[in-house]
Protein backbone atom coordinates (compact mmCIF):
# COMPACT_ATOMS: atom_id res chain seq x y z
CA UNK A 1 0.00 0.00 0.00
CA UNK A 2 1.16 3.44 -0.99
CA UNK A 3 1.05 5.93 2.22
CA UNK A 4 2.20 8.79 -0.19
CA UNK A 5 1.06 12.13 1.22
CA UNK A 6 -2.00 13.90 -0.54
CA UNK A 7 -0.75 17.31 -1.37
CA UNK A 8 -3.32 20.30 -2.93
CA UNK A 9 -2.77 21.90 -6.34
CA UNK A 10 -5.07 24.66 -6.69
CA UNK A 11 -6.20 24.63 -10.67
CA UNK A 12 -8.97 27.14 -11.71
CA UNK A 13 -11.56 27.28 -8.78
CA UNK A 14 -10.64 23.75 -7.72
CA UNK A 15 -8.65 21.85 -5.43
CA UNK A 16 -6.34 19.03 -7.24
CA UNK A 17 -5.51 16.13 -4.76
CA UNK A 18 -1.97 14.76 -6.24
CA UNK A 19 1.39 12.65 -4.07
CA UNK A 20 4.86 11.89 -5.18
CA UNK A 21 6.69 8.99 -5.00
CA UNK A 22 8.67 8.41 -1.38
CA UNK A 23 11.77 8.35 -2.81
CA UNK A 24 11.35 10.34 -5.83
CA UNK A 25 14.30 9.05 -8.03
CA UNK A 26 15.24 11.33 -10.93
CA UNK A 27 18.74 9.89 -11.64
CA UNK A 28 17.31 8.56 -14.42
CA UNK A 29 15.55 11.95 -15.52
CA UNK A 30 12.67 10.25 -16.38
CA UNK A 31 9.14 11.28 -14.40
CA UNK A 32 6.24 10.20 -15.06
CA UNK A 33 2.65 10.94 -14.14
CA UNK A 34 -0.44 8.51 -13.60
CA UNK A 35 -3.75 8.59 -14.37
CA UNK A 36 -6.42 6.73 -13.22
CA UNK A 37 -9.39 5.44 -14.58
CA UNK A 38 -13.47 6.35 -14.23
CA UNK A 39 -14.18 6.06 -10.42
CA UNK A 40 -10.87 5.52 -9.15
CA UNK A 41 -8.00 7.53 -7.79
CA UNK A 42 -5.13 8.06 -7.44
CA UNK A 43 -4.68 5.68 -4.88
CA UNK A 44 -5.32 3.24 -7.33
CA UNK A 45 -1.41 2.97 -8.03
CA UNK A 46 -0.71 1.67 -5.30
CA UNK A 47 1.65 -1.01 -6.16
CA UNK A 48 3.36 1.14 -9.00
CA UNK A 49 3.98 4.60 -7.99
CA UNK A 50 6.28 3.66 -5.33
CA UNK A 51 8.22 0.61 -7.42
CA UNK A 52 8.63 3.04 -10.08
CA UNK A 53 9.45 5.74 -7.87
CA UNK A 54 12.40 3.57 -6.83
CA UNK A 55 13.76 4.54 -9.99
CA UNK A 56 12.35 7.21 -11.66
CA UNK A 57 10.08 10.90 -9.94
CA UNK A 58 6.47 9.31 -10.04
CA UNK A 59 3.75 11.66 -9.54
CA UNK A 60 0.16 10.42 -9.26
CA UNK A 61 -3.01 12.35 -9.55
CA UNK A 62 -7.11 12.82 -8.38
CA UNK A 63 -8.71 13.44 -11.36
CA UNK A 64 -11.15 16.78 -10.90
CA UNK A 65 -14.70 15.46 -9.63
CA UNK A 66 -12.83 11.89 -8.11
CA UNK A 67 -10.88 11.17 -4.78
CA UNK A 68 -9.68 13.67 -2.93
CA UNK A 69 -10.10 16.43 -5.36
CA UNK A 70 -12.96 19.18 -5.67
CA UNK A 71 -15.67 17.71 -6.97
CA UNK A 72 -18.52 20.28 -9.20
CA UNK A 73 -21.56 19.68 -10.02
CA UNK A 74 -22.46 18.51 -14.01
CA UNK A 75 -23.33 21.04 -16.17
CA UNK A 76 -24.57 19.16 -19.40
CA UNK A 77 -24.62 21.09 -23.02
CA UNK A 78 -28.35 22.41 -22.60
CA UNK A 79 -28.18 23.39 -18.81
CA UNK A 80 -27.61 27.07 -17.62
CA UNK A 81 -23.91 27.56 -15.97
CA UNK A 82 -24.95 27.64 -12.18
CA UNK A 83 -22.10 28.25 -9.92
CA UNK A 84 -19.35 25.27 -8.81
CA UNK A 85 -20.77 23.68 -11.64
CA UNK A 86 -18.49 22.46 -14.94
CA UNK A 87 -18.85 20.37 -17.99
CA UNK A 88 -17.33 16.98 -17.37
CA UNK A 89 -15.32 16.13 -20.78
CA UNK A 90 -11.83 15.21 -21.54
CA UNK A 91 -10.87 18.50 -22.50
CA UNK A 92 -11.54 19.12 -19.39
CA UNK A 93 -9.59 16.55 -17.88
CA UNK A 94 -6.37 16.84 -19.80
CA UNK A 95 -6.33 20.46 -19.49
CA UNK A 96 -6.37 19.47 -15.64
CA UNK A 97 -3.41 17.32 -16.59
CA UNK A 98 -1.36 19.01 -19.22
CA UNK A 99 -1.45 22.49 -16.94
CA UNK A 100 -0.21 20.26 -13.58
CA UNK A 101 2.49 19.33 -15.96
CA UNK A 102 3.22 22.85 -16.24
CA UNK A 103 3.05 24.18 -13.17
CA UNK A 104 3.89 21.86 -10.64
CA UNK A 105 6.33 18.83 -12.62
CA UNK A 106 7.62 21.59 -14.54
CA UNK A 107 9.87 19.00 -16.97
CA UNK A 108 9.12 16.65 -19.74
CA UNK A 109 6.84 13.45 -18.25
CA UNK A 110 5.54 10.34 -18.73
CA UNK A 111 1.94 10.24 -18.97
CA UNK A 112 0.63 6.70 -17.80
CA UNK A 113 -3.49 6.07 -18.02
CA UNK A 114 -5.44 3.07 -17.07
CA UNK A 115 -9.24 3.36 -18.91
CA UNK A 116 -10.91 6.76 -19.50
CA UNK A 117 -7.50 7.86 -17.80
CA UNK A 118 -5.58 6.33 -21.17
CA UNK A 119 -7.70 8.68 -23.54
CA UNK A 120 -6.81 11.63 -21.19
CA UNK A 121 -3.39 10.70 -21.25
CA UNK A 122 -3.16 10.92 -25.20
CA UNK A 123 -5.13 14.37 -25.21
CA UNK A 124 -2.44 15.65 -22.86
CA UNK A 125 -0.04 14.39 -24.86
CA UNK A 126 -1.35 16.51 -27.37
CA UNK A 127 -1.17 19.44 -25.79
CA UNK A 128 2.64 19.12 -24.05
CA UNK A 129 3.57 18.19 -27.85
CA UNK A 130 7.29 17.64 -26.73
CA UNK A 131 7.04 17.69 -23.28
CA UNK A 132 5.39 14.28 -23.06
CA UNK A 133 8.30 11.69 -23.77
CA UNK A 134 6.10 8.82 -24.09
CA UNK A 135 2.52 7.53 -23.64
CA UNK A 136 1.83 4.18 -21.56
CA UNK A 137 -1.92 3.27 -22.06
CA UNK A 138 -2.99 -0.01 -19.67
CA UNK A 139 -6.14 -1.42 -21.15
CA UNK A 140 -7.03 2.44 -22.72
CA UNK A 141 -10.86 3.15 -22.81
CA UNK A 142 -12.32 2.49 -26.81
CA UNK A 143 -15.83 4.19 -26.03
CA UNK A 144 -17.83 2.14 -27.52
CA UNK A 145 -20.75 3.72 -26.13
CA UNK A 146 -20.22 7.28 -28.33
CA UNK A 147 -22.07 8.12 -31.11
CA UNK A 148 -18.86 7.83 -33.60
CA UNK A 149 -19.00 4.30 -32.94
CA UNK A 150 -22.72 3.87 -33.56
CA UNK A 151 -23.36 1.49 -36.53
CA UNK A 152 -26.00 2.58 -39.33
CA UNK A 153 -26.77 -0.94 -39.47
CA UNK A 154 -27.62 -1.41 -35.16
CA UNK A 155 -31.43 -0.69 -35.91
CA UNK A 156 -32.34 -1.49 -32.24
CA UNK A 157 -29.81 0.83 -30.82
CA UNK A 158 -30.33 3.44 -33.09
CA UNK A 159 -34.08 2.91 -31.82
CA UNK A 160 -33.11 3.11 -28.26
CA UNK A 161 -30.10 5.56 -27.96
CA UNK A 162 -32.27 8.50 -27.71
CA UNK A 163 -34.24 6.71 -25.24
CA UNK A 164 -31.65 6.27 -23.23
CA UNK A 165 -29.76 9.50 -23.87
CA UNK A 166 -32.98 11.37 -22.26
CA UNK A 167 -33.27 9.08 -19.50
CA UNK A 168 -29.24 9.63 -18.16
CA UNK A 169 -30.01 13.47 -18.45
CA UNK A 170 -32.06 13.02 -15.64
CA UNK A 171 -29.93 14.06 -12.39
CA UNK A 172 -32.56 11.48 -9.83
CA UNK A 173 -32.03 8.62 -12.79
CA UNK A 174 -27.88 9.16 -12.57
CA UNK A 175 -28.14 9.76 -8.76
CA UNK A 176 -30.27 5.90 -8.45
CA UNK A 177 -28.01 4.22 -10.56
CA UNK A 178 -24.59 5.89 -8.73
CA UNK A 179 -26.05 5.25 -5.64
CA UNK A 180 -26.77 1.72 -6.28
CA UNK A 181 -23.34 1.27 -7.14
CA UNK A 182 -21.60 2.71 -4.81
CA UNK A 183 -22.00 0.07 -2.16
CA UNK A 184 -18.98 -2.20 -1.13
CA UNK A 185 -20.95 -5.13 -2.15
CA UNK A 186 -21.37 -3.79 -5.46
CA UNK A 187 -18.26 -2.94 -5.76
CA UNK A 188 -16.53 -6.32 -5.24
CA UNK A 189 -18.77 -7.69 -7.40
CA UNK A 190 -17.95 -5.29 -10.22
CA UNK A 191 -14.09 -5.97 -9.22
CA UNK A 192 -14.68 -9.63 -9.40
CA UNK A 193 -15.43 -9.40 -13.24
CA UNK A 194 -12.19 -6.55 -13.45
CA UNK A 195 -10.02 -8.65 -12.05
CA UNK A 196 -10.73 -12.03 -13.11
CA UNK A 197 -7.77 -14.00 -11.82
CA UNK A 198 -9.18 -12.53 -8.21
CA UNK A 199 -5.71 -11.23 -7.29
CA UNK A 200 -5.55 -7.87 -5.07
CA UNK A 201 -9.04 -7.57 -4.59
CA UNK A 202 -8.79 -6.94 -0.55
CA UNK A 203 -10.23 -4.41 1.52
CA UNK A 204 -7.92 -2.33 0.91
CA UNK A 205 -9.01 -1.72 -2.90
CA UNK A 206 -12.61 -1.94 -1.95
CA UNK A 207 -12.22 0.48 0.62
CA UNK A 208 -10.22 3.06 -1.48
CA UNK A 209 -13.34 2.74 -4.47
CA UNK A 210 -15.90 3.33 -2.04
CA UNK A 211 -14.54 5.97 0.10
CA UNK A 212 -14.61 9.16 -2.34
CA UNK A 213 -18.34 7.73 -3.60
CA UNK A 214 -19.56 8.80 -0.19
CA UNK A 215 -18.50 12.10 -0.38
CA UNK A 216 -21.06 14.81 -1.01
CA UNK A 217 -21.16 16.09 -4.32
CA UNK A 218 -18.97 12.48 -5.79
CA UNK A 219 -22.92 11.34 -8.10
CA UNK A 220 -21.69 14.33 -10.15
CA UNK A 221 -18.80 13.15 -11.74
CA UNK A 222 -20.79 9.98 -12.88
CA UNK A 223 -23.71 12.13 -14.18
CA UNK A 224 -21.22 13.94 -16.25
CA UNK A 225 -19.53 11.41 -17.38
CA UNK A 226 -22.35 8.69 -18.24
CA UNK A 227 -23.56 11.69 -20.61
CA UNK A 228 -20.48 12.16 -22.57
CA UNK A 229 -21.76 10.48 -26.26
CA UNK A 230 -19.78 12.68 -28.20
CA UNK A 231 -16.17 13.19 -27.19
CA UNK A 232 -12.95 12.07 -27.86
CA UNK A 233 -11.93 8.09 -29.03
CA UNK A 234 -8.15 7.07 -28.95
CA UNK A 235 -7.84 6.75 -32.50
CA UNK A 236 -9.26 10.03 -33.02
CA UNK A 237 -5.75 10.97 -31.47
CA UNK A 238 -3.29 8.23 -32.25
CA UNK A 239 -2.12 10.31 -35.23
CA UNK A 240 -1.74 13.66 -33.64
CA UNK A 241 0.66 12.24 -30.83
CA UNK A 242 4.04 12.33 -31.79
CA UNK A 243 5.36 10.45 -29.07
CA UNK A 244 6.00 6.75 -28.29
CA UNK A 245 3.07 4.61 -27.39
CA UNK A 246 2.96 1.64 -25.06
CA UNK A 247 0.07 -0.59 -24.86
CA UNK A 248 -0.33 -2.67 -21.57
CA UNK A 249 -4.00 -5.11 -22.05
CA UNK A 250 -5.07 -7.37 -19.37
CA UNK A 251 -5.81 -10.81 -22.11
CA UNK A 252 -8.99 -11.17 -19.78
CA UNK A 253 -10.63 -7.53 -20.04
CA UNK A 254 -14.36 -7.97 -19.82
CA UNK A 255 -15.22 -4.60 -21.08
CA UNK A 256 -12.45 -3.28 -23.31
CA UNK A 257 -11.40 -5.52 -26.42
CA UNK A 258 -8.39 -6.99 -26.80
CA UNK A 259 -8.81 -7.48 -30.78
CA UNK A 260 -9.30 -3.77 -31.46
CA UNK A 261 -5.78 -3.53 -29.22
CA UNK A 262 -4.28 -5.47 -32.24
CA UNK A 263 -5.48 -3.98 -34.45
CA UNK A 264 -4.17 -0.71 -33.16
CA UNK A 265 -1.19 -1.65 -32.41
CA UNK A 266 -1.00 -2.98 -36.40
CA UNK A 267 -2.31 0.46 -37.82
CA UNK A 268 -0.51 3.37 -35.74
CA UNK A 269 3.02 3.12 -35.95
CA UNK A 270 3.70 5.45 -32.83
CA UNK A 271 2.62 2.57 -31.09
CA UNK A 272 5.55 0.38 -30.16
CA UNK A 273 4.46 -2.09 -28.29
CA UNK A 274 1.67 -4.45 -27.46
CA UNK A 275 2.17 -6.52 -23.74
CA UNK A 276 -0.51 -8.97 -23.59
CA UNK A 277 -0.43 -9.90 -19.56
CA UNK A 278 -2.43 -13.56 -19.09
CA UNK A 279 -5.23 -13.97 -16.99
CA UNK A 280 -5.34 -10.41 -16.35
CA UNK A 281 -8.44 -8.04 -16.94
CA UNK A 282 -9.32 -4.26 -16.59
CA UNK A 283 -6.70 -2.87 -14.32
CA UNK A 284 -3.85 -4.87 -14.63
CA UNK A 285 -1.93 -2.45 -12.96
CA UNK A 286 -3.40 -3.38 -9.82
CA UNK A 287 -4.27 -6.79 -10.42
CA UNK A 288 -0.80 -7.94 -11.56
CA UNK A 289 1.75 -5.65 -10.47
CA UNK A 290 4.88 -6.75 -10.67
CA UNK A 291 4.59 -7.52 -14.87
CA UNK A 292 2.79 -4.29 -15.21
CA UNK A 293 5.57 -2.45 -13.72
CA UNK A 294 8.25 -4.57 -15.06
CA UNK A 295 6.85 -3.70 -18.50
CA UNK A 296 6.70 -0.26 -17.87
CA UNK A 297 10.15 -0.21 -16.87
CA UNK A 298 11.15 -1.54 -19.98
CA UNK A 299 9.19 0.58 -22.21
CA UNK A 300 10.68 3.56 -20.41
CA UNK A 301 14.33 2.96 -20.67
CA UNK A 302 13.25 1.63 -24.60
CA UNK A 303 12.30 5.15 -25.27
CA UNK A 304 14.58 7.71 -22.80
Amino acid sequence: MSLNKSKIWKWQNWEISWSISKKSIDENNITILLVHGFGASKRHWRHNQDFLGNFFKCYAIDLLGFGESSQPSALLDYELYKENSIKYSFDLWSNQISTFCSEVIKSPVYLVGNSIGGVIALKAAEILKDECKGVILIDCAQRTMDDKRLKKSDILMNFLRPVLKTLVRQRIISNTLFTRAANPKIIKKILEQAYPSGKNIDEELIELLYQPSQRKNSKEAFRGFINLFDDYLATDLFDVVNTPIQLIWGEKDPWESLSEAKEWKKKFKNIRRLDIIKGAGHCPHDEVPEETNKLICEFLQETK
